[in-house]
């Protein structure tokens, strides 16, 4: 469970666990690095629906209790912090990644294509990036990857939170708009239900025909009919 050990005047006292949660950014602000965001994404493994990318740059001064891995977190807790996040941080930006991309470029590549624009579009230029995960952002200058960052960096799980709320909602809209599939409930993972709702129904636009689960329906209804001898 986070905690702050000291007053909110002293960010080097915040700590979550046995890992302080603001390790790798004070390493930067150390070294007189202002500005440290924090990216990651959300939506890497689902069927359907774009991948989005948070940034985030927190104060120094300010940090937010409570803030760690979107998926660790209920929904509930994730909108109370999102609010916090967007009141509180230096700057946050959002990048989203579509369908489209995803299956022309792949997902790993959209994924870190969806980072950049999250960085880019912060209103504060970061002197320094925080990413989480293994791979670099291609055209990011200063960068350090953090495995399981998004439990382990402030900044990073401020993004991770950003970046599932964002999704959600989206995936909300989607449900208006393709109601069969019940994205509303499952925000295009691959649950048991919908599966058989892309059996039963065929993949819809906002379906990742490259991914298994999907491309096996493209596949089906794709099939010229047979023309079967008449008995």
């Amino acid at each position: 469970m986070s905690r702050v050990l000291g007053n909110r005047s002293d960010s080097f006292f915040y700590e979550t666990g046995s890992e302080d949660c603001l390790f790798f950014e004070k390493q930067r602000w150390h070294q007189g690095v202002k500005f440290v965001a924090g990216v990651d994404e959300a939506g890497r493994g689902p069927l359907a629906g774009p991948v989005v990318a948070g940034a985030v740059i927190l104060r120094q001064e300010d940090p937010i209790p409570g803030v760690k891995d979107s998926k660790q977190l209920s929904s509930s807790e994730r909108e109370t912090l999102f609010i916090e996040i967007r009141k509180r941080a230096l700057a946050l930006g959002i990048g989203v990644s579509y369908t489209e991309e995803i299956d022309e470029i792949n997902i790993l590549q959209a994924s870190l294509r969806a980072m950049y624009r999250a960085v880019s579009s912060l209103s504060v230029t970061p002197e320094f990036v925080l990413v989480d995960g293994n791979c670099a952002v291609p055209g990011l200058a200063r960068q350090q990857t953090v495995v399981k960052g998004d439990a382990r960096s402030a900044s990073i799980s401020a993004a991770s939170i950003i970046a599932k709320v964002v999704r959600d909602r989206m995936m909300d809209e989607f449900h208006l708009r393709y109601p069969s599939y019940d994205f509303a409930t499952n925000k295009g993972y691959a649950t048991a239900s919908h599966r058989r709702l892309i059996a039963r129904h065929g993949p819809c636009p906002i379906h990742r025909k490259t991914f298994k689960g999907v491309r096996e329906h493209v596949q089906v209804r794709q099939l010229p009919l047979l023309n079967l001898p008449a008995r």
